[in-house]
């Protein structure tokens, strides 16, 4: 189920905290290789400066409101990633940008040959996510895509 639900997305919304410790959201296309997240994005923008300078942010997947049943029950996924900024000059970047373009299209060919874009690697380290009402769980497994139901839950009260 969440991997099929975040398979489903060709970006995310990514949260990171500024120099100054304020949270920033903003979005980016992704590509997912063996649990892992990377996304290609340019110096210009302003997460990368964030996660350049923060090792830590999240990866926000969410239902769009306009397919869902109910609006106070959007399924939705986040991840808790390390982030590690990727050198261009490797084979690794030649592997991913190929992916990114196989996925993304004939604008990475452009995007390839700008030189202040660069591939930041996401890895998942903890993850929750909610299906419906009553449906929330931990995320875990080797490639966080197991749903672990949540202990912790006591219910609404009323």
């Amino acid at each position: 189920m969440l991997k099929d639900f975040i398979d489903s997305f060709k970006s995310s919304v990514i949260s990171s905290t500024d120099k100054n410790g304020f949270p920033f959201s903003s979005y980016a296309p992704f590509i997912k290789i063996d649990g892992k997240f990377y996304i290609y994005i340019s110096a210009m923008a302003k997460h990368y400066e964030n996660l350049s300078i923060n090792s830590k942010s999240t990866l926000f997947f969410i239902e769009d409101e306009n397919l869902t049943s109910n609006i106070f029950a959007r399924k939705r996924a986040l991840l808790q990633c390390d982030v590690k900024k990727l050198l261009r000059e490797t084979n690794e970047f030649e592997i991913l940008i190929d992916e990114f373009e196989k996925r993304h299209g004939e604008t990475v060919k452009i995007l390839k040959k700008m030189k202040d874009f660069s591939f930041f690697e996401f890895t998942p380290f903890y993850g929750e996510a909610v299906f419906g009402f009553g449906e929330a769980y931990n995320i875990g497994g080797e490639k966080f895509e197991d749903l672990i139901q949540r202990g912790d839950l006591k219910g609404h009260e009323k």
